[in-house]
């Protein structure tokens, strides 16, 4: 089964495997030289030519006429020459004769290495198309079936590709199916031993982008844009958007008709809680809906800083941390802002701890309070704004004796907690007094 025959075979493989015929010439040719090198141990003076469409292969070797042979794959007589090829009788020792090489020389052992080449080859083939298309898709959402479910990821079958989701690029809330059609973003595309390596992702941001982007034609056309995106995935997303057309509304338009945009996009996220943010260029009104569902009574910024101090009625403190601090924190992702929360009682509490002079609290030492306000170190405040070098460098005042008074102020400010989540929270209000000082001063 040579010539033709073994090219319509190879050529039904190729087809069923969508491999191009440019590209199945340039196998059938790199085929026959691998079965002459395998079968003389070298290819270099030899060349193949395949023509698909006449069914024909043609094999050459240079050879050097010789008197002698030293080396049959590389030199030929002249007789032998010239039983091949009546036309060599033209020839001289030292010229170089064109051997054609009939493939039936090469027997079964053709067939069965060549399938063996071949079936590896076109692996290659399949592999370096998968990976160039994938890899210039980067960032779109495709559709694929749970093809096997791993302890550290899913494996997603679309057509010859195999894609994987590792846990982390996973919704935790989600439980996935074997069989069951499931969308992900192409995240990263990877060249590996095994094969390309695709990652898809439902957590990543830009997969969420790309949901608002399929739900609502406005983003697609430039004419809403989404600024920033903040996501806890499967619990929580904050994401702010903004109109170039002032006839839009941003937020009507991804909300949708009685919200039938926003709530496919909740149901592919497995009813992740969207919230959907009106961008803002002043800084108060964009950290105030940024905050939603809590409204504060009072925001304090430091632009400078990106720091912002939240006040909000002491019942409506649970809802603007969140669970966990998720709403906060999200809000502080998508502002590029730190923002710390606190009840309007609890701050009112702080403004007092922090005018406290040194010398009225209870757990601090008397002689180490009198040394410090004889330096200017009068209050709370004072102390915990001063540089270390400074407070050290006072007559009497060494390391011990400042983790003293760090450990009366400390003492004095958790005075009124009353369970270990407080506790959290004062840490935190111990360590930006001296900046919510600053920016009332500045206001």
């Amino acid at each position: 089964m040579v010539n033709r025959e073994l090219i319509e075979v190879f050529s039904e493989i190729a087809r069923e495997k969508n491999v191009e015929r440019s590209e199945l010439a340039t196998i059938l040719e790199e085929l026959f030289l691998y079965v002459i090198e395998k079968e003389y141990g070298d290819s270099s003076n030899c060349s193949c030519i395949v023509n698909l469409d006449k069914g024909e292969i043609e094999i050459y070797a240079e050879k050097t006429i010789v008197e002698e042979i030293d080396d049959y794959k590389v030199e030929i007589t002249l007789e032998e020459a010239v039983e091949k090829e009546p036309d060599a009788a033209d020839l001289e020792i030292g010229d170089v004769f064109v051997e054609v090489i009939d493939p039936r020389v090469f027997g079964r052992r053709l067939v069965t290495t060549a399938k063996q080449f071949f079936a590896q080859r076109l692996r290659d083939v399949e592999r370096n198309y998968i990976y160039e298309d994938y890899a210039n898709r980067i960032g779109e959402i495709v559709i694929g079936a749970v093809h096997q479910i791993q302890r550290d990821g899913i494996f997603i079958n679309i057509e010859q590709a195999e894609l994987r989701m590792p846990k982390s690029e996973q919704i935790n809330s989600e439980r996935y199916r074997r069989g069951e059609s499931i969308r992900a973003i192409i995240k990263s595309v990877e060249v590996t031993a095994k094969g390309p390596d695709i990652i898809v992702s439902r957590s990543d941001n830009h997969f969420l982008y790309k949901l608002f982007e399929l739900e609502v034609p406005e983003i697609e056309d430039g004419i809403i844009e989404i600024t920033a995106i903040a996501r806890h995935p499967g619990e929580r997303s904050k994401i702010i958007v903004k109109s170039n057309d002032r006839r839009i509304d941003p937020v009507g338009a991804c909300v949708g008709m009685r919200g039938s945009r926003i709530q496919a996009i909740v149901r592919e996220l497995n009813n992740e809680k969207i919230d959907i943010v009106n961008h803002s260029e002043q800084a108060e009104i964009l950290l105030s809906r940024a905050l939603s569902p809590a409204k504060p009574v009072q925001l304090y910024i430091d632009d400078d800083k990106k720091y912002c101090v939240a006040l909000f009625e002491d019942e409506s403190l649970d809802a603007a941390i969140g669970r966990n601090g998720l709403n906060i924190n999200l809000a502080s992702k998508i502002t590029d802002y730190k923002i710390d929360g606190y009840g309007v009682n609890q701050y009112e509490r702080i403004q007092l701890d922090q005018k406290t002079p040194l010398k009225d609290i209870d757990s601090m030492n008397e002689t180490i309070a009198g040394l410090l306000s004889s330096s200017g170190i009068e209050k709370v405040s004072d102390l915990l704004d001063a540089d270390m070098d400074e407070l050290l460098s006072i007559e009497g005042v060494d390391e011990i004796s400042l983790d003293e008074a760090y450990e009366g102020v400390q003492l004095f400010i958790e005075r009124e907690i009353e369970s270990e989540d407080e506790e959290e929270i004062l840490d935190q209000q111990t360590e930006n007094i001296s900046t919510i000082n600053d920016i009332q001063e500045e206001e």
